[in-house]
């Protein structure tokens, strides 16, 4: 850079007015002039390695001038991909009900001051409490509290082992108090009883004679009836063969068939029959695929589904519900508002282990299942084992040979 010396005093040469400064302009020269010197005056790249780096011999440590330059086109998806992230988030089932749980939550956390996303571990356990104090279900809280961590983020995660302990306790002091109110097996007897009530030369009652005869033979949750569809049921002489595209215990949707055997005793009561008569009748209405359980109108017809956003054409769980209850109170059934589709899925499971066999695999529990055992073999071996069974059949015994 060259220096112009300045000029004598007196010397008779007007110096020129020194330029307008621009301050804004100085101020962006300068930042560019620092922007072009980092590189020289910055300090060195912190090295990017952790325990699990492995360098070979001579290989350079990282550091994040190595790492990639990310653009907005590396974050973002397709409207495809968009459109099935939201179906996916839609609020089916269980995702409904942790969207509300975590609703509550976050009104819980607004009236307290914490917040609420992503929560501290000390909001998580005292939302454990607050709940207790409220003397909701054990198993109820435990999905809250699920619901609740599941919606933070994974590095950010609240600890989870005092609000267990805490609820672990509280368990302990709820079984003696309160005996959880199951829904009652629907018995062979009883199922029948229901299905003499349906109507087979009206829509309705083809419908839910197919609901009671098949959901029981093939232990159906009401998730699965739910999700049910017109291919996933192949129909045989010696019975149906249903895909259960995912349950409870197939997350991952592999998928499993479940074989459901004719019942030669009487048409009116045989799987097989109820399957056929109900699949002919949707092809009639002009359904031959998509859901297999139908809204339908008083005469028969199916309900107008235009109006409906996630669920389309299927029906809900609690429609499901009404329609089983409804059969039982048209029989006449003791304490039929207790009656739910569940009993379908509890009464076939008990007679099958009642009869010496194992509900499990019929029933897609987890092979060696826990509640399968308590729940159904350690009661049918129970009440085979009964000593008033040995009184009654010594009675019997003695009264033949008198007679």
């Amino acid at each position: 850079m060259s220096v112009v010396p300045a000029l004598p005093a007196g010397s008779g040469v007007v110096e020129p007015p020194a330029p307008a400064v621009d301050l804004e302009e100085v101020v962006e020269g300068e930042l560019v002039d620092d922007d072009e010197l980092l590189p020289a005056t910055a300090a060195p790249a912190k090295p990017l390695v952790d325990q699990h780096t492995i360098l070979y011999p001579g290989q350079a440590m990282p550091t994040a001038e190595d790492g990639p330059r990310y653009t907005r086109r590396d974050y973002e998806v397709s409207e495809e991909t968009a459109r099935r992230l939201e179906e996916e988030s839609a609020p089916h089932n269980t995702d409904r009900n942790y969207r509300n749980q975590r609703r509550l939550f976050a009104e819980w956390c607004d009236g307290m001051g914490r917040v609420a996303r992503p929560c501290t571990t000390a909001t998580y356990v005292e939302y454990c409490a607050h709940l207790i104090a409220k003397e909701m279900a054990p198993n109820s809280i435990s999905t809250y509290l699920s619901a609740v961590r599941t919606w933070m983020p994974d590095d950010k995660k609240p600890g989870t082992s005092l609000a267990r302990a805490m609820l672990r306790e509280y368990r302990k002091n709820w079984s003696k108090r309160k005996r959880v109110k199951k829904a009652p097996p629907i018995t062979a007897a009883m199922a029948r009883a229901m299905v003499d009530t349906c109507d087979l030369r009206h829509p309705i009652g083809l419908r839910d004679r197919f609901v009671i005869l098949v959901g029981r033979k093939a232990l159906n949750r009401r998730s699965e009836l739910k999700q049910l569809e017109v291919a996933d049921l192949l129909v045989e002489d010696g019975g149906v063969a249903e895909w259960v595209a995912y349950s409870k215990t197939d997350q991952d949707a592999v998928g499993e068939e479940t074989w459901v055997p004719a019942d030669a005793d009487d048409p009116r009561y045989d799987p097989v029959a109820a399957t056929r008569d109900w699949l002919n009748l949707l092809h009639r209405l002009g359904v031959d695929e998509g859901p297999v359980l139908r809204a339908l109108t008083v005469a028969g017809t199916l309900q107008s589904r235009a109006t409906a956003t996630v669920s389309g054409d299927s029906v809900s769980g609690d429609a499901i519900n009404d329609w089983i209850r409804g059969r039982a109170f048209a029989a006449g059934l003791p304490n039929w508002q207790d009656v739910t589709s569940h009993g379908l899925r509890r009464g076939g499971a008990q007679e099958i282990a009642d009869a010496g066999g194992d509900p499990t695999k019929q029933g897609r529990w987890k092979a060696g299942s826990a509640v399968v055992k308590r729940e159904y073999l350690d009661r049918a071996q129970s009440r085979a084992e009964n000593p008033w069974l040995k009184v009654a059949a010594k009675r019997r015994a003695a009264a033949e040979e008198q007679g």
